[in-house]
């Protein structure tokens, strides 16, 4: 299929595609009169591509996955060096959610005070 098609179904546009393919991501033999063509396994690479990138991971993390993906197994998170990847990815989103839970419980605590101090003036003046 040429760029335009693989960009359609894939959801994409052809500028996004070419990136992929400067990148080493993506795959295209050139025909006659060297326009991109594409096999249906890039399809399936573009969505593993896109996919990864809605989830966080940045294009040198997601270089595994489409390995693993090109090596002919049936998905791209089966490799060794795919779980590494998914391992420290994890390990990240912890540390950020950890983060986010003493910011939640900090922002709690100071409203709790606000209307806590709002109430005993009111009380007061009320």
């Amino acid at each position: 299929m040429l760029i335009g098609e693989l960009a359609s179904r894939a959801g994409t546009s052809a500028r996004t595609l070419r990136y992929y393919e400067q990148q080493g991501l993506l795959h295209a033999s050139r025909d006659a009169r060297g326009y991109r063509e594409y096999d249906d396994a890039e399809l399936r690479v573009v969505r593993e591509i896109r996919t990864l990138l809605d989830s966080g991971f940045g294009l040198d993390d997601i270089r595994p996955f489409v390995e693993c993906l090109r090596a002919g197994n049936d998905a791209g998170h089966v490799c060794p060096d795919s779980v590494a990847v998914l391992r420290r990815k994890l390990t990240e989103v912890d540390g950020v959610l950890d983060q986010l839970h003493i910011v939640r419980d900090r922002l709690s605590d100071q409203l709790a005070d606000a209307i806590e101090e709002r109430t005993i003036r009111c009380q007061m003046t009320c």
